[in-house]
C-alpha cells in the first residue's frame, strides 16, 4: 500500500510538473509573437555607382548582396542547401527536437554549440530583430518559439527565399546571388550541381573555406562531397550523378574594391548629392541603388591626359590643377580633373574654390547686355579710373588706356577700367544677380559684390561653377543646374530620373551677344592659345594680381570647360622653363587639348548670330594704340609641348603685365602631405577700396 501511494504521489507531482510546464510554454507562447521588423543587416543591398553609359561601374557601396526570387535558384542548388543544413525542412515544424536538444544540452554543459539549428531558427535568429547572437537558453527558446511561429504562418518556400538572401557566404558575399558571382564569377541561375553543392559546403564555414588552401583545401573538398553523398541520400541525385561529380574550380577572390585615380572624388561628388536629394546613407549603403552618374569615362581619362600631358614633370607640386566639362543642355558635369586623391582630400575642380580673375568679367558684359546696353556701347578704357566708392584709382595693366571702347574691344583685350565703368554703369547689383542665375552661389558673392572691383573677379568659384556659368551662354542664356546625377534605381525597381533646375538667365540675344565677344577673344585676344581649327570657340582668359590664380574658361555650343591653376599656398604660380603663369598660357593648353579630344568626331557647330551692331567693327583689326603681338610660347617649353604655330590672322593680344612668362622660378620647398586647410587662402576685399586688402585686384 504504501508503494501505491508513493506511486501515485510521483505521478500527481509528474502530472503537476507537466501541467506547469504546459502553462509556461502557453504564457511563454503568448508573450513570443514573431518580431515586426528585420535586422537590417540582414536584407541590406549594396548600392551600384556607374558611369552616364548605365553600364561600367565606377564604385560598389554598402553590403555585397543581390536579392533574387526563389524561383531564380535552380532547384539543385536549393536541394544541395537543404541536404547539407536542414534534410527535413519540408517535414519538420520549423525545429529539430533532436538537435535543439543537443544545442541547448551543449549551451547548459558550455560546451561549444554544436549546431542543430534547422534553416528555419537559423533564418530566425539572422533575419528578424531582437535576437541576439548570445549563447543562453533564453535566447534559444526563444529563438524555438518564434521559429515555430513562421513555420506556422510562413510557407516553406518563403522561409528559404529569405534565408539564401540572408546568410553570409565568405568572400564578402551575402546572400546566394553574390556568393555565386564572388565564387565562380556567374548568375546563380547558371550554378551547376557541383558549384551549388560548394556554396552549400561553404555555409557551414564561409571564412576557412573563402580561399581554401593546404589543409583547408582538403576540409573543403572533403566537405563538398559530404554534401553531394548527402544529396544522393536525400534522392536529389541519382547514385551515378554522385559518382560523376567533381569538384569545381573557384574563381580567384577579387581583391576589395578600390578607388583608384578620380574614381575617390567622383564617389563623394555622388553621394554628396544623393544626400542633398534626399537619399541617407543607410539608403546609399543598404538600399540597393543602381545610380547612373552623369561622369563619362572616356571623358574623365580624356581630362586627367590633357592635365598631364601638358603640365611639364617638374611642375612643382605646390601647383594644383583644376579643369571641369558641363553640358550646356542638361547641366550634367559630365567629366572633372580634380588633382591626385592620394596627395589631397579635397578635389581642384568641385572643392576649391580661387579667384575668378577676369573671367567673371563675361557675367558683367551679360548683364549689361541683358539690361539696354548693347556692344556698341562705349566704356571708359583709359587708365586709371577713379570710382567714387573706391579710395584709389583703378588701373589697367602697364597703366595703358585705351579711350573709349565698345564692349568688345574691352572683353577681347580684357581691359580692367572699361569693366568697372560698365559695372557701374549697369548696377553690381545686376552683376550680382546674372552670376548668382549662372550658377555661382551668392554667399561666394556677398562679401565682394559692393566694390568697384567685383565686375574683375575678386570672388572666388570652383571649376565646376564657372564651367555651369559659361554653360548658360552656350545654352542660350538659359542655366541648367549643375550636378552629376542621371537617375536612381532603388531596391524595388523603382526608377527617378533627376530633373535639373532650369533658368533663364538672359536673353537668348544678350547671351549671342555675350557669346560674340567671348569669340574674339579666342580669335584675336588673350585666348589665342585655346583655338579649335574646325570649329568655334568662344572663351575668357583670367589671371589674378600677382598669377596667383590662372583661367581659362570657354565652350563650344556642346561642351562648356574651365581649367584653373593655382597654388596651395597662394602665391604665384610659376613652372621652370615657362616662366610665371597666366590665363591665356598652360590653362589654355590644357584646355585645348582636352577639348581637342572631348570634340574629336562631334558636329560643327556654329554660335548664334550676335546683333546687327556686333559686325560694326572689325575686330581683327588691331587698335592704333596697341601693338601687334603673336602668342609668346613658353621660354625653353618641354619638347612634348611644342610652340604654339603661327597663326593665318596675326592675334592682336594685350595681356597683362602679370600675363607675360618671366624668369622667375618657384624655389619653394614640394609639398608631399595634403595641405592642412580646403581652400587656398584668398586676399580679402574692401568694400570701401575696391581692392584687395594687399593691393592685389584681377588682371587679365
Amino acid at each position: 500500500m504504501r508503494k501505491r501511494r508513493i506511486l501515485r504521489l510521483l505521478l500527481i507531482i509528474f502530472g503537476t510538473g507537466i501541467l506547469l510546464l504546459l502553462g509556461l510554454f502557453a504564457v511563454a507562447w503568448a508573450m513570443t509573437p514573431i518580431p515586426d521588423t528585420t535586422q537590417k543587416q540582414a536584407t541590406a543591398q549594396g548600392s551600384v555607382i556607374y558611369y552616364r553609359d548605365g553600364k561600367s561601374v565606377l564604385a560598389r557601396q554598402g553590403i555585397d548582396r543581390k536579392v533574387v526570387e526563389l524561383a531564380k535558384v535552380p532547384p539543385h542548388v536549393r536541394q544541395a542547401v537543404i541536404a547539407a543544413e536542414n534534410r527535413s525542412f519540408y517535414e519538420d515544424a520549423g525545429v529539430s527536437i533532436k538537435g535543439t536538444g543537443r544545442a541547448i544540452w551543449s549551451t547548459v554543459t558550455g560546451q561549444q554549440l554544436q549546431g542543430g539549428s534547422t534553416i528555419t531558427q537559423q533564418l530566425v535568429r539572422n533575419y528578424y530583430s531582437g535576437l541576439s547572437q548570445e549563447r543562453s537558453v533564453t535566447r534559444k527558446f526563444k529563438e524555438i518559439l518564434i521559429a515555430m511561429k513562421v513555420d506556422q504562418s510562413k510557407s516553406k518556400d518563403w522561409v528559404l527565399e529569405q534565408y539564401l538572401n540572408t546568410i553570409y557566404f565568405g568572400r564578402g558575399a551575402n546572400g546566394v546571388q553574390s556568393a555565386a558571382r564572388a565564387y565562380f564569377g556567374k548568375d546563380v541561375s547558371e550554378l551547376t550541381v557541383s558549384e551549388g553543392a560548394y556554396l552549400a559546403a561553404v555555409i557551414q564555414q564561409p571564412s576557412r573555406f573563402a580561399d581554401p588552401q593546404g589543409a583547408d583545401l582538403a576540409a573543403a573538398e572533403s566537405r563538398w562531397r559530404s554534401v553531394i553523398n548527402a544529396m544522393g541520400q536525400t534522392g536529389a541525385l541519382t547514385p551515378q550523378q554522385v559518382a560523376a561529380e567533381k569538384f569545381p574550380a573557384l574563381a580567384a577572390p577579387k581583391k576589395p574594391f578600390q578607388l583608384k585615380g578620380q574614381t575617390r572624388y567622383m564617389l563623394k561628388q555622388v553621394t554628396d548629392e544623393l544626400n542633398r536629394r534626399g537619399y541617407s546613407d543607410e539608403d546609399i549603403n543598404g538600399g540597393g541603388l543602381k545610380i547612373v552618374s552623369t561622369f563619362d569615362k572616356k571623358l574623365m581619362a580624356a581630362a586627367e591626359r590633357a592635365v598631364k600631358d601638358v603640365l611639364p614633370d617638374n611642375t612643382p607640386k605646390k601647383v594644383r590643377t583644376g579643369l571641369a566639362a558641363v553640358d550646356p543642355k542638361t547641366g550634367e558635369v559630365v567629366a572633372f580633373y580634380g588633382g591626385d586623391p592620394k596627395r589631397y582630400d579635397y578635389d581642384n575642380a568641385f572643392s576649391a574654390e580661387v579667384m575668378a580673375g577676369s573671367t567673371f568679367k563675361p557675367y558683367t558684359l551679360a548683364a549689361a547686355l541683358n539690361n539696354g546696353f548693347d556692344l556698341s556701347t562705349r566704356v571708359n578704357g583709359n587708365s586709371p579710373l577713379r570710382v567714387a566708392s573706391a579710395d584709389k584709382p583703378i588701373p589697367n595693366d602697364s597703366g595703358r588706356s585705351y579711350g573709349q571702347i565698345d564692349l568688345v574691344r574691352a572683353t577681347q583685350n580684357s581691359v580692367n577700367t572699361a569693366f568697372v565703368d560698365l559695372g557701374q554703369k549697369v548696377g553690381l547689383d545686376k552683376v550680382a544677380e546674372t552670376a548668382e542665375a549662372a550658377g555661382i552661389p551668392a554667399d561666394q558673392l556677398e562679401q565682394q559684390k559692393a566694390a568697384a572691383s567685383f565686375p574683375l573677379g575678386v570672388s572666388s568659384v570652383s571649376a565646376v561653377q564657372n564651367a555651369s556659368g559659361f554653360s548658360t551662354f552656350a545654352n542660350k542664356g538659359v542655366h541648367m543646374e549643375a550636378h552629376v546625377l542621371k537617375s536612381v534605381t532603388d531596391g524595388t525597381g523603382h526608377k527617378v530620373v533627376v530633373n535639373p533646375v532650369s533658368k533663364q538667365v538672359v536673353s537668348e540675344q544678350a547671351a549671342a551677344d555675350t557669346t560674340y565677344a567671348m569669340q574674339q577673344v579666342v580669335k584675336y585676344g588673350t585666348g589665342t592659345a585655346a583655338r579649335l581649327y574646325d570649329r568655334p570657340v568662344a572663351g575668357k582668359t583670367g589671371t589674378t594680381d600677382d598669377s596667383k590664380s590662372v583661367w581659362f574658361n570657354g565652350f563650344t555650343p556642346q561642351l562648356a570647360v574651365a581649367v584653373n591653376m593655382f597654388r596651395d599656398d597662394n602665391e604665384t604660380v610659376t613652372i621652370p622653363g615657362y616662366g610665371t603663369q597666366f590665363g591665356g598660357s598652360l590653362p589654355a593648353q590644357i584646355w585645348r587639348a582636352f577639348m581637342t579630344e572631348a570634340m574629336a568626331g562631334k558636329p560643327v557647330e556654329e554660335f548664334p548670330e550676335p546683333s546687327d551692331y556686333g559686325y560694326s567693327y572689325d575686330y581683327s583689326v588691331p587698335d592704333r594704340d596697341v601693338p601687334q603681338q603673336e602668342f609668346t610660347p613658353p621660354v625653353n617649353p618641354d619638347e612634348s609641348n611644342p610652340p604654339e604655330p603661327e597663326f593665318s590672322e596675326a592675334p592682336v593680344t594685350d595681356p597683362p603685365a602679370t600675363e607675360v612668362p618671366d624668369d622667375r622660378q618657384d624655389n619653394q620647398p614640394e609639398q608631399t602631405a595634403p595641405p592642412v586647410t580646403q581652400q587656398p587662402e584668398q586676399p580679402s576685399t574692401d568694400a570701401d577700396t575696391g581692392t584687395a586688402d594687399n593691393g592685389s585686384r584681377p588682371t587679365g
